[in-house]
């Protein structure tokens, strides 16, 4: 399992880290994606043993006072797994709106042509891509186009550029991933753009979402 979840080159990790950036107490959740699910109980186990035994940062901070939850219930109790039944979800969205406001909550990194878009150059076109994609890859097939023409207007947009760096104590080095934070307003979406959207808040968006980056929450208004 650790081959495949970090060693494993040139593949899409079927796993997201998410949680967002100034809290003073720890708080986050582990996405897993299609078959990754069926290594919950090792995930769980493995995070126990990162919080009791090898700890946090650089100082490897010990973590005894704290609980772990599968989907809202309660998993690890008296050192024992206990997993609720159909634990596993599908994505479903229920109602579609057309105006929406976009928050990029963690850094969000998108490349075109072999260069991070700016905060002035990111388009809605890219965005729905980009997640697309992703959804493609998650489900192991090959790269397409989107199939529906993309409707919608990015109408104001409060972008800033976030930097960020992360420390690998495997690899003993660090590494620059800032990106773009703010928020967006978009207006007239269709409903294939709608959806793809938000399919975004669960598989993230842009590279590097299994360290936590292109964490998005959408907001929807009538306006």
């Amino acid at each position: 399992m650790y081959y495949q979840f970090y060693e494993h080159k040139n593949d899409y990790h079927k796993y997201r880290l998410d949680f967002e950036l100034n809290k003073s107490y720890y708080d986050f959740n582990f996405y897993l994606f299609c078959d990754a699910v069926s290594s919950l109980p090792i995930i769980i186990s493995a995070f126990h043993f990162l919080l009791t035994k090898q700890g946090l940062g650089k100082e490897c901070k010990k973590i005894s006072d704290f609980k772990i939850f599968v989907n809202d219930e309660e998993c690890y109790k008296n050192n024992r797994i206990v997993l609720p039944e159909n634990y596993t979800k599908n994505i479903t969205i229920n109602e579609i709106y057309e105006n929406i406001i976009l928050e990029c909550i963690m850094p969000l990194r998108i490349k075109q042509k072999n260069q991070f878009v700016r905060a002035e150059n990111l388009d809605l076109k890219t965005l729905i891509n980009s997640i697309y994609q992703r959804q493609m890859r998650l489900l192991g097939r090959e790269y397409k186009k989107f199939p529906y023409e993309i409707k919608g207007e990015i109408t104001k947009r409060n972008l800033y550029f976030k930097d960020l760096m992360r420390l690998s104590n495997r690899q003993n080095t660090t590494m620059q991933i800032g990106g773009l934070m703010g928020n967006m307003e978009i207006r007239g979406l269709s409903k294939e753009c709608y959806e793809v959207l938000k399919l975004g808040e669960i598989i993230g968006v842009g590279k590097q979402c299994v360290f936590g980056l292109g964490k998005i929450q959408i907001k929807e208004f009538n306006g």
